[in-house]
């Protein structure tokens, strides 16, 4: 190709040359005369005209043309679109090159068969479009936030540019004091007040640990002089490994010097079905081999859970393997001994196998409590070896030490391959990692590891190969060790240093949408897209997850275009979580959009099809080293979450407060697109919560009748309308919330009954008689009898020893309160139904964000984090106080 033809830009034609022209002129060509024309693309319906070229006949014509997309089967076939100079092909216009369906990249990153075309078709938008139109969790961020995220991103692109300018006058300083330096020749000793102590390394101050982490970065330890002896004190304590105040631990290649584990722990053998309980084929109780039985037992013992055995895909997919193990192990057998050959799904009756499993469950349940302690003590003794390893000497707490047992794979969302049997891991699959000095955990008795390794880069202890999807299983540490914490640190590090180049990015991908060059058109449309409206690039695929689309990989038919400027997104996501949005996008992101559909574009081809995942994070490493697609995700996530507390301004109640953070999450959460499917519990759960609610409201009018009982002179002062029911009260209703009240009472009496009597067998001493119990359930008919008179009556007479109007009306406010609480707490489940809070507060908000608005509006912070999540994060608690800023 000529140089000439390399810097033809990109023009519309219509079988037409055209020649070099401006990009002004590109978008007033015949075509468009400078408007938007309609969108060319109703989902699963015709396709409208462009101009004047009909798209359903030049898709049609070219039908021949376009085949489906080719497996990418060689790294020789690899592009990179990252500099202008690395394809001849990638440097044609548009005018020169189209491509449809085929598109070359990496073979590891090799993205999705079109949903078009693998035999699975999206459901329709009202199916599964959640909410309301008015529902305050469904509207998309670009709408509801519209103004203030323009004011988020105009103050980020300010911070930005001063960040930057502060860096740079800080080395310069740097720079010239080295030169002064160089210059005197001697390196002269510090004399102010900073000089470091000098003895063994003490950990910083609170006020240190506050200012190095306001700076972002972690400082050494010197200490003023007179700080030195509240330092020394605190060394009196046992010392504390504070490694997010050495972010520069764990940048190398190496991960450990020495590895010391126990190994793994294996589920415990298959236990045969007892005799009498079979599985029936065609009505006929039938034998199976142990393996074969297990399966069965699979999906016996899970037939409760309906939206997964009731599922079509799940049904084929178990019953195709089953019957593989089957012929495998011999087939079934009938009580005479002769085979019968399992032909059909729906003559399988798995019901006697359900109700051993069943039984068994609800067996469980009821173990005494002293006896469930004493299993739980003895499991954890068994596997205490297990649970901790030591790495470089540190003691370390390990994750999921178990090894998976055999089961049923379930999957997420639409997964195809539901219903297929996880088969049980043998210690011949486990690969080992270890230190090369340290004693090999011995595998189990007759059996050997598949290897031994020494991988001294690995964070992993053990590994193997799931037979799903052929993912590899790893057994890292838990959440709360070290290493797991230095990646999450590291994480929103590298979010927190994108503030410094956002500005850059952003300009330079809005002048780029007009580039005359179709992959840098793509690659900035693809930019826009993923910082607007948080798209995840398209080959993040996670180790259970079905096919699914990203924005590299979209397809023809998952983007519908609305003029003048609107885009639908109809695609299965992560997880294969339906993602449907209606956008409004920049009118030259529409118009750049119209013109990758355009033909002989047609369903199953790619919009970006000159770009691959892996060249779009090339190419923004350029502005920041490490920067990809999905550090954007947590980088506005946060930044978000960031401004929205500053401004906050909580009050009331921790409930109260808990709600405004919560609030804050919804936004961050839906700008992020972390939606959710109702749960089909919901609807219970919130029936469940009004009941409650509606039970303190009838309590509290009880309360006011005593009032009434105690001073009938009340009704006049206080009025009438103060002592009603509440409309949604009628008499059936109370009468069945009394029924409740005495069953829930009847209940507390006897597990309290239990726990005295279990307490007393412990201490050695001789238990409770039945006579007991039943003089204490006397308290319980004599509620019974006082809600028939107060029903017969209508009046509630005043309950407790030495009862006062004044002490009535205390507790009543305190039940009040109780009601707001619940009321707040139900409306912010509500609110949530449809937005998964806890993935952007876990994974994409900095959690150093919400200690700083647990200390700040004084919010104990177990309300925002679990036990588990503690100590996952104990590195954000321990770091920051409530002047930290991301």
């Amino acid at each position: 190709m000529s140089s000439s033809e390399d810097d033809t830009p990109l023009v519309k034609t219509n079988g037409r040359s055209a020649g070099p022209v401006t990009d002004m002129k590109m978008d007033n060509t015949p075509e468009t005369n400078g408007h938007v024309d309609p969108g060319v693309s109703l989902r699963f319906g015709p396709v409208k005209s462009v101009g004047d070229v009909e798209m359903k006949d030049a898709a049609d014509a070219h039908a021949g043309l376009a085949g489906k997309r080719k497996v990418r089967t060689s790294v020789g076939q690899r592009k990179s679109y990252a500099e202008p100079e690395s394809s001849e092909e990638e440097d044609q216009p548009l005018s020169k090159r189209r491509r449809t369906s085929v598109k070359h990249e990496d073979p590891e990153t090799d993205e999705d068969v079109p949903l078009a075309l693998n035999g699975r078709k999206l459901p329709k938008a009202s199916e599964t479009r959640i909410g309301a139109e008015e529902s305050d969790s469904d509207v998309p961020i670009e709408r509801k936030l519209a103004s203030e995220k323009l004011r988020i991103q105009q103050k980020a692109e300010k911070e930005a540019k001063v960040a930057r300018k502060s860096e740079a006058a800080q080395a310069t300083k740097t720079t010239a004091a080295a030169k002064r330096k160089q210059v005197n020749g001697v390196k002269k000793e510090p004399v102010d007040e900073k000089k470091p102590v000098a003895k063994k390394a003490s950990r910083p101050t609170k006020t240190e640990t506050a200012a190095s982490a306001r700076n972002g970065k972690a400082k050494a330890t010197p200490v003023k002089k007179e700080e030195s002896e509240e330092v020394e004190e605190g060394e009196e304590e046992e010392e504390e490994y504070r490694w997010w105040d050495d972010p520069t631990k764990g940048d190398g290649t190496i991960k450990w010097t020495t590895l010391e584990h126990n190994g793994v722990v294996f589920p415990p053998p298959y236990e045969p079905l007892p005799q009498d309980v079979k599985m029936k084929y065609d009505g006929i109780p039938v034998t199976l081999h142990p393996e074969a039985e297990e399966v069965a037992g699979f999906f016996g013992s899970m037939l409760n859970a309906t939206q997964h055995v009731e599922n079509p895909t799940f049904q084929k997919n178990f019953f195709s393997d089953f019957k593989d193990i089957l012929k495998k192990t011999g087939g079934a057998k009938d009580p005479k001994g002769n085979k019968i050959e399992i032909k059909e799904f729906s003559k399988c009756d798995f019901q006697s196998i359900f109700a051993y499993y069943d039984a068994k469950r609800i067996e469980k349940r009821n173990i005494p409590p002293a006896e469930k302690k004493r299993l739980k003590a003895e499991k954890d003794a068994a596997e205490a070896p297990y649970m901790y390893c030591l790495w470089d000497g540190r003691k370390q707490k390990v994750g999921n030490f178990r090894v998976e047992p055999p089961s049923l794979f379930r999957g997420r969302g639409e997964h195809p391959k539901t219903g297929r049997v996880k088969a049980r891991v043998q210690p011949e699959q486990i690969t080992i990692n270890i230190g090369k000095g340290a004693p090999v955990p011995p595998p189990p008795e007759g059996h050997r590891w598949k290897e031994v390794k020494h991988d001294q880069e690995g964070t992993w202890l053990a590994m193997w190969q799931e037979n799903i999807n052929g993912n590899y299983k790893y057994v890292m540490l838990a959440a709360n060790s070290d290493v797991k914490g230095q990646s999450d640190f590291k994480k929103f590090e590298k979010a927190r240093e994108l503030k410094k180049h956002i500005d850059r990015i952003r300009k330079d991908y809005q002048k780029s949408l007009k580039h005359e060059l179709m992959v840098e058109r793509q690659k900035a449309t693809a930019v826009y897209l993923i910082d607007q409206f948080a798209l995840r690039a398209g080959n993040e695929k996670g180790e259970d997850e079905a096919d699914t689309v990203g924005c590299c990989s979209l397809k023809y038919e998952n983007v519908t275009l609305k003029p003048p400027n609107k885009v639908i997104f109809d695609f299965l996501g992560k997880d294969s979580i339906r993602f449907y949005d209606e956008v409004e996008v920049d009118a030259q992101v529409f118009k750049n959009l119209k013109i990758f559909k355009k033909a002989p574009k047609k369903e199953g081809d790619e919009i970006f099809d000159r770009l691959t995942t892996s060249a779009l994070n090339k190419h923004l490493s350029t502005y920041m080293q490490g920067l990809t697609a999905k550090v954007f995700r947590t980088y506005n996530a946060s930044y978000t979450m960031a401004t929205l507390l500053k401004d906050m301004k909580a009050t009331g109640n921790n409930a109260e407060k808990v709600k405004a953070y919560n609030d804050a999450n919804r936004r961050v959460a839906i700008l992020c697109n972390h939606k959710r499917t109702v749960t089909a519990s919901h609807a219970n759960q919130m029936e469940k919560m009004s009941e409650r609610i509606k039970g303190l409201r009838y309590q509290r009018w009880r309360l006011k009748q005593q009032m009434l009982n105690l001073e009938p002179t009340l009704k006049k002062k206080k009025g009438a309308k103060f002592f009603e029911m509440d409309e949604d009260m009628d008499m059936d209703w109370v009468k069945e919330h009394q029924a409740f009240l005495l069953e829930e009472q009847q209940q507390k009496i006897k597990k309290k009954f239990e726990k005295e009597n279990e307490k007393l067998a412990a201490e050695g001493e001789k238990e409770m008689k039945a006579s007991e119990l039943d003089s204490r359930l006397e308290a319980v008919k004599e509620m019974e009898l006082r809600f028939k008179k107060e029903n017969k009556t209508g009046k509630v007479e005043a309950e407790g020893k030495s009862p006062s109007v004044a002490r009535i009306e205390a507790a009543i406010t305190k039940l009040e309160q109780r009601i707001e609480t619940m009321e707040l707490q139900a409306q912010d489940k509500e609110d949530n139904k449809e937005v998964a809070l806890g993935t952007s507060k876990i994974n994409y908000i900095d959690p150093r964000l919400t200690v700083v608005f647990s200390k700040k509006f004084n919010v104990p912070i177990e309300k925002f984090f679990s036990k588990s999540l503690r100590e996952k994060f104990e590195w954000a608690i321990k770091s920051v106080d409530e002047n930290w800023e991301f």
